[in-house]
């Protein structure tokens, strides 16, 4: 059990009274209260506000990032595996894909209003759409991270079940993810960082009778096969074939 507690001490962090209370604001979004809150306060400061600021010790929160991803991605597995027992590795794999991707990330921070509490530079805009997925899903790993160095493993577990709820599946696949292309695309996201790229070719024959035949290729290497009445349908067939061979559907 990851039990380490981490101190502050080389980190001095002169937090005014109004900054402190609307922290405190924030832990009771969170459901989390800090030992020290200083870790909370790292984690909403961005970096572009550290060096607008002329702050000495350039405090943000780009480490706790970086290890709240870490954790949160073991949080998130172990959840899965107690809640779907029995399932393999590579369904659960790629579940946890879906549920840590930015989009879903940055919906829990939108829950949370994590935006209102991140002090941002003036050269780092949160209105501006390009990037802003991104910076949501990357301060809630900030606040994992924070969480976890004032507390310890077993207490970020509970805080992302509680914060997982409303989007935990019912089912190993749920329905919004029983799509054979879009099952594939984790896969292939999550594995080679790439997206499948298909091809699809008309079949010879009439209007009425034409069959369209598409290939699916992942990391350069063709995978899958498929017929179908039109495009989207062979590219569906081809993805299942794809499935089929790595036993992920």
């Amino acid at each position: 059990m990851l039990t380490k507690r981490w101190s502050l001490e080389r980190w001095p962090m002169e937090i005014d009274e109004e900054r402190r209370n609307r922290l405190k604001e924030l832990e009771e979004r969170v459901g989390y209260r800090f030992s020290q809150i200083e870790w909370l306060h790292q984690a909403m400061t961005h970096k572009s506000y550290a060096y607008e600021t002329n702050s000495l010790e350039k405090i943000n929160n780009e480490v706790l990032e970086f290890l709240g991803d870490a954790v949160l991605n073991l949080a998130v597995g172990h959840l899965l595996y107690q809640r779907f027992p029995g399932v393999q590795e590579g369904t659960l794999s790629m579940l946890r894909s879906y549920l840590v991707k930015k989009s879903s990330l940055a919906s829990l921070s939108e829950d949370l209003r994590l935006e209102h509490y991140l002090l941002l530079g003036k050269s780092r805009k949160m209105d501006e759409e390009k990037g802003k997925t991104s910076l949501l899903a990357n301060t809630y790993e900030a606040l994992i991270g924070a969480i976890f160095l004032d507390s310890n493993f077993d207490q970020v577990s509970k805080i992302v079940r509680q914060h997982f709820q409303p989007y935990l599946p019912t089912e190993p696949i749920p329905e919004r993810m029983n799509n054979p292309k879009t099952l594939l695309q984790i896969y292939s996201q999550q594995t080679y960082r790439k997206s499948p790229q298909y091809q699809v070719h008309h079949e010879p024959g009439s209007d009425r009778d034409r069959r369209f035949k598409a290939s699916v290729s992942i990391n350069g290497e063709v995978r899958g096969w498929g017929w179908g009445r039109n495009k989207k349908e062979a590219e569906e067939e081809a993805a299942k074939e794809a499935l089929r061979k790595l036993n992920l559907y």
